[in-house]
């Protein structure tokens, strides 16, 4: 044992020897293996990435929701237009009926979308800004946060006071830094007074509650203002629905769907004239999408693999040439063949661990500042690339 650890700890020393006295191979080994490593460990980190951000942003939606419709989530509606343009949208009597009737809710709300409207401020004004009107029950299912103010009362809800929610780059706009809340906005044809600026939303690639350039009123004002039926627009109605606590989002579904159909007082074998979707329509949808990425992102790591192998491999090989005569003099002394080509492999382990560490910290250091999403280097990512390479190459060597 004291002789085969002497055998190790000296070919530890003589692979160090060699790697130090012949620099440009050196670093020519390292290159291959840094980009190597760079380019797996990249891709496969800015892939799961990419996913982790989109679902953190779904996430936001709840997956204990259901979502009330004109169109599915998981069909094209332009391949059946008119079969879902015929469809009747969500109303304040399907949220109501749903909210008396269903046992396993636990809040409903009714949002419409009025579409992009003008909102002014005195001299300033911002075109194009997003109206939503929604029922109270709105700012709870969807958790809403504020950067100033406060959200509708009850009795602002009910009695349809003239109060208005603004998005952060609205309130921005319109009036710079200085606090909204309690100032008077013009919003079709009406004066409202600001109670609240949203939260701005966050750096997420996909934000589905990005209220940024959106302003909020209440249901009951809208319905002064504006049609809130919205029939051209099979996307500006919806009800959400929030399941109570101890029931399961798919008891919620069959509850409601069996409300709904009797209430628009379908037949037993008449189709919905609605759709109920949720969270896991978006998940199996983007489990389909990065299926393929991450398809292809292994792809393009085994090719940067196969790139740097070989070119590490003939490094190797003219490192066994250029020491021809000093395996001739080992062995004549009684080496084995064995020790002799372990110490080859612990220079070629020793290059492939240094390139990893350094491909590791080129991946940390430089490609946060060139992508739009934040970047996590995954452990699973980080072990493939370090693994793969030393394995590939002693492969590739003995």
């Amino acid at each position: 044992m004291q002789v085969l650890y002497r055998i190790i700890r000296e070919s530890i020393d003589q692979a160090f020897q060699q790697l130090v006295a012949n620099k440009l191979r050196s670093f020519l080994s390292l290159l291959g293996i840094t980009v190597g490593i760079f380019c797996i460990i990249a891709v496969m980190s800015a892939v799961d990435s990419l996913e982790d951000n989109i679902r953190g942003s779904f996430e936001q939606l709840g997956d204990d929701v259901i979502y009330i419709s004109k169109l599915p989530w998981n069909e094209d509606p332009n391949q059946s237009y008119w079969k879902y343009f015929q469809r009747p949208v969500p109303d304040i009597e399907d949220y109501e009926v749903i909210k008396t009737r269903v046992k396993s809710v636990d809040q409903v709300s009714l949002r419409v979308i009025l579409g992009s409207r003008t909102i002014k401020h005195r001299s300033n004004s911002v075109e194009g800004a997003f109206v939503i009107a929604a029922t109270h029950e709105f700012g709870d299912i969807f958790k809403m946060q504020f950067e100033n103010g406060r959200y509708f009362t009850m009795h602002e809800y009910e009695s349809g006071s003239n109060r208005i929610l603004l998005g952060y780059t609205i309130a921005e706009e319109l009036f710079g830094t200085v606090d909204p809340v309690g100032k008077t906005v013009k919003l079709m044809g009406k004066n409202m007074q600001v109670i609240g600026v949203i939260e701005k939303a966050g750096d997420a690639l996909v934000n589905p509650l990005d209220y940024d350039n959106t302003v909020v009123i209440t249901y009951t004002l809208a319905r002064q203002v504006a049609d809130v039926r919205m029939e051209n627009n099979p996307w500006a109605n919806q009800l959400n629905i929030k399941a109570g606590e101890g029931f399961t989002v798919d008891e919620l579904r069959d509850e409601v769907t069996g409300v709904l159909r009797a209430h628009r007082r379908l037949k037993p074998k008449e189709n919905n004239d609605f759709s109920v979707n949720e969270m896991s329509i978006i998940a199996d949808a983007l489990d389909s999408i990065f299926g393929v990425l991450n398809l292809a992102g292994f792809v393009i790591g085994i090719f940067a693999i196969l790139v740097g192998m070989f070119s590490v491999a003939n490094i190797m090989f003219v490192s066994v040439k250029e020491r021809t005569k000093l395996i001739g003099i080992k062995k004549a002394i009684g080496a084995k063949k064995n020790f002799i080509l372990l110490e080859f492999l612990i220079e070629a382990v020793v290059l492939c661990l240094f390139g990893g560490v350094l491909g590791l910290l080129l991946v940390f250091s430089f490609i946060e500042a060139f992508t739009f999403v934040t970047l996590s280097v995954g452990l699973g990512a980080g072990l493939l690339g370090l693994y793969l390479f030393p394995h590939w190459r002693q492969e590739s060597f003995s």
